[in-house]
């Protein structure tokens, strides 16, 4: 699956820099999950290691987000 976001570039720099953290984490974390279920005959993965990166790669995300709520919820505001 691919991610899709609005054609028009937005203005804002730190609006570009959440959506590229987004975009590079969901890839990542779709990467990482993959891992997990190697297929056969693949040498099964460290699970710890994997489980690790899921982690980390969804906290990318959800950072990400927050800081797109954040920015956007700033720029109608004012």
């Amino acid at each position: 699956q691919r991610l899709f976001f609005p054609s028009q570039k937005p203005k804002s720099e730190l609006v570009r820099t959440s959506l590229r953290l987004l975009t590079s984490s969901a890839y990542r974390l779709q990467s990482e999950c993959r891992k997990a279920l190697p297929a056969e005959p693949s040498p099964a993965p460290d699970i710890q290691l994997v489980t690790q990166q899921v982690i980390q790669c969804a906290y990318d995300i959800a950072k990400a987000a927050k800081q797109l709520v954040t920015i956007t919820t700033k720029e109608n505001n004012n």
